[in-house]
């Protein structure tokens, strides 16, 4: 057994209580989703798209960081500064190629985009040969999707679970890159993600609450840092014993463990083999 292998296996035997119920679709582990952090150009239009038109919930944390509050996670927007005036570019060409949400209804979620005047990008961006009618396609096993163009290029996959109770829900986070297998292989050691059965368009691997699915590029991708997904984050109890396990493990941690100035919130960095910048977190939970 690895020492990555390890990691994950410890902390499922030493921490077994539920997430915050900020983080309810994300309860039953260690190490959950915890949000998508995003460059943004302008905020008060981010804001239009994930709260009026999605239905999320605008908050402000006590560091004073915007964010959109999801069933599952967290979306935190970094505010455009002089030397940081925006992104470098879209969610496309990156590893992290786009985030998915779920929808009971399909059709009623894209009249709302459609006639907030967002882009949807189905037929663009559905993998051949799914057919598409009204901007729906249906995968392989039957299930509906769309793609939509958030601003700044934010590519955003919905996905129709009809059996759902809350209005919109994190799905899956999905990952594009020359070495699907090795990626998938990498966040289950890393993280613990369970590996899900192949044999499909992509790879996946499962943690609470969400799907992280894996893809072949047949373009380069480059790293996540700038462009308008700058990075992801995973919420893990236990968070400086971790950052440790991972440095003891090769794992270079970029930003140390430490606590985020006004906020009881502790944080550190670390990047994927392939690029994707990852932040993780102990205290996003507790965010009211």
């Amino acid at each position: 057994m690895s020492r990555l292998t390890l990691i994950a296996g410890t902390l499922l035997v030493l921490y077994s209580q539920p997430a915050a119920a900020q983080l309810t679709a994300a309860k039953d582990g260690p190490i959950v989703y915890g949000h998508h952090h995003l460059a943004v150009s302008d905020l008060e239009a981010h804001k239009k798209f994930w709260v009026e038109t999605l239905g999320g919930t605008a908050i402000t944390l006590s560091s004073g960081t915007q964010a959109i509050r999801f069933p599952g996670v967290f979306m935190l927007l970094r505010a455009p500064t002089a030397n940081a005036p925006g992104p470098k570019g879209g969610s496309k060409g990156t590893t992290v190629n786009h985030i998915g949400f779920s929808v009971p209804d399909l059709a009623k979620a894209l009249e709302r985009i459609r006639s907030a005047g967002y882009r949807i990008v189905t037929r663009e961006e559905a993998v051949a040969p799914r057919e598409v009618s009204n901007d729906i396609a249906i995968t392989t096993g039957g299930t509906s999707i769309a793609f939509v163009m958030a601003p700044d290029d934010v590519k955003v996959e919905l996905v129709e679970s009809r059996s759902q109770a809350a209005p919109i829900a994190l799905h899956h986070v999905h990952f594009f890159g020359a070495q699907p297998a090795e990626m998938q292989a990498w966040y289950a050691k890393v993280f613990g993600a369970a590996v899900l059965p192949g044999g499909g368009q992509f790879v996946s691997a499962t943690l609470p609450g969400v799907q992280l699915n894996f893809s072949s590029s047949t373009e380069p991708v480059v790293g996540t840092a700038g462009r308008s997904i700058d990075h992801i984050g995973f919420e893990v109890k236990g968070l400086e014993a971790f950052t440790k396990q991972l440095q003891a493990a090769g794992i270079t941690v970029s930003v140390s463990y430490r606590q985020v100035p006004k906020t009881d919130m502790w944080i550190a960095f670390i990047t994927d083999p392939w690029g994707t910048s990852i932040e993780l977190s102990e205290g996003l939970a507790n965010i009211p």
